[in-house]
């Protein structure tokens, strides 16, 4: 045997697992997808470019436009830079992220405080139920 053939190794492909039978089940939506889809929509409707709101949040044009597709997880300072380019407070965005994120994960509205208790038995803010906008109080469950 030459030592070129000792070299050689046999490659055994691996294949993947057969899905199960039925839906693939639903993928839980990521949280840079949705913030970063609430900048980009906000920015469309204002009929802004990227250019003009990444120059006035005073970040590269590259860097959020990564964060408006959810391929980066942006820092709270650039995502208060970016809302108030924007005119929207920080607050209002990650309101409007976590409205869709109930919107999509179809989440009941008891994790709003419904019924007077909260998330984990507290009592519930005032305005945190469905409709309260976005001028009503925000809870973030972690």
């Amino acid at each position: 045997m030459t030592i070129r053939a000792t070299n050689q190794a046999r490659v055994i492909p691996l294949r993947p697992f057969p899905a199960p039978p039925g839906p693939a089940p639903a993928r839980e939506p990521l949280w840079r997808d949705l913030v970063g889809d609430v900048l980009r929509g906000e920015r469309l409707a204002q009929e802004r470019t990227l250019k003009d709101v990444a120059d006035t949040a005073r970040i590269s044009m590259a860097y959020l436009s990564e964060v408006e597709r959810g391929r980066k997880e942006a820092s709270s300072e650039v995502l208060a830079a970016a809302a108030q380019a924007l005119g929207l407070s920080l607050a209002e965005v990650l309101a409007l992220a976590q409205g869709e994120l109930i919107r999509l994960s179809g989440a009941r509205s008891r994790s709003l405080g419904v019924g007077g208790v909260g998330h984990a038995g507290r009592p519930a803010a005032p305005g945190a139920g469905p409709g309260a906008g976005l001028m009503g109080a925000v809870r973030l469950a972690a």
